[in-house]
């Protein structure tokens, strides 16, 4: 409790939020916000250990350990969290060789992860090992640009899901990059691919507008930006709608400050992502509004390291 009352005092004495001017202070007042921490992973790799103290980009950090011991920490503060993963769990290390991903997902399972989507290496063992592994896990698999009917995964995999947390309506969708010339024809079979761009405005219509979530997050494995005329994150959220927040992955990008864009409404939008290997914890606090269901938003990038809990 102190550290809600002493965050709510650094935002009041600092203005921080989000352009809100005398707004928020009345609102704090009132005690009229709930909370929801969104907590993201992308490209663990299957490093299940942590990084060598010899690496040059994140010596010593990560660790399936250390990411649970910071996620069990997190949500003994936190009422309302979700913690969700942007792809690439497979593929990296020889625990993946030796079990074909059941260790990282049964680990998930443990962390208690709530949704993932599919990445491009998740398909390094074929639908084969997809249709095994992924009975392993306890939360789902969202894939909303994949169409898996023609396949042995066929059912395995939603296009979207909407979770309740305290009132508030959070909307979930997930987007995988074309498979096409960077995984072999016959690990993805009959899969088929639609334009990202096209199924997120359907799915971010579906989400906000229809079913009427308060938070509408996309998981992508579409990279942070792009030099060619394949999708992007970045391109996503300048021309998207009724999305609030997308949690990336696939380009391997460390975004220690989280970009806050605006959309083709002009309305901000928030892009994550947080390198590969598992060496930080992306995290986003959205304080919503009871009566108007406004949204204030803070946002940080967590290393991941010893004794750090």
């Amino acid at each position: 409790m102190s550290s809600r009352r002493d965050f709510i005092k650094s935002m009041i004495m600092g203005g921080a939020l989000l352009g809100l001017n005398a707004t928020p202070l009345r609102l704090l007042a009132k005690n009229n916000l709930i909370k929801i921490t969104i907590l993201h992973t992308n490209d663990t790799h299957s490093r299940i250990e942590p990084f060598p103290y010899s690496d040059p980009k994140y010596p010593g950090l990560g660790g399936f350990a250390k990411r649970a011991a910071l996620i069990k920490e997190i949500r003994k503060k936190e009422q309302n969290v979700l913690l969700l993963d942007a792809g690439d769990t497979f593929q990296g290390s020889p625990y993946f060789n030796f079990y074909g991903g059941e260790l990282e997902l049964k680990l998930m399972n443990e962390m208690g992860y709530d949704a993932a989507t599919l990445g491009n290496h998740e398909f390094d063992n074929g639908l084969l090992g997809l249709q095994k592994q992924i009975p392993n896990a306890k939360f789902p698999f969202i894939c909303s640009n994949y169409d898996f009917s023609d396949t042995i995964i066929n059912g395995m995999t939603k296009p979207y899901i909407v979770l309740m947390k305290d009132d508030i309506k959070i909307g979930i969708f997930g987007l995988g990059i074309e498979l096409k010339g960077l995984v072999d024809k016959k690990n993805y079979g009959n899969t088929l691919y639609f334009n990202p761009y096209e199924k997120a405005a359907e799915y971010a219509h579906l989400l906000k507008k229809e079913k009427k979530c308060d938070i509408v997050i996309c998981m992508s494995h579409l990279g942070y930006s792009s030099n060619d005329k394949q999708a992007c994150d970045y391109n996503l959220a300048k021309q998207s709608k009724n999305i609030d927040l997308i949690v990336g992955g696939h380009s391997h990008t460390l975004l220690k400050n989280p970009v806050k864009m605006y959309n083709s409404d002009g309305k901000i939008i928030y892009i994550g992502q947080v390198g590969w290997g598992g060496a930080y914890l992306g995290r986003f606090d959205f304080y919503i509004d009871k009566s108007t269901r406004k949204k204030f938003v803070e946002n940080n990038t967590i290393k991941i390291f010893n004794n750090q809990v």
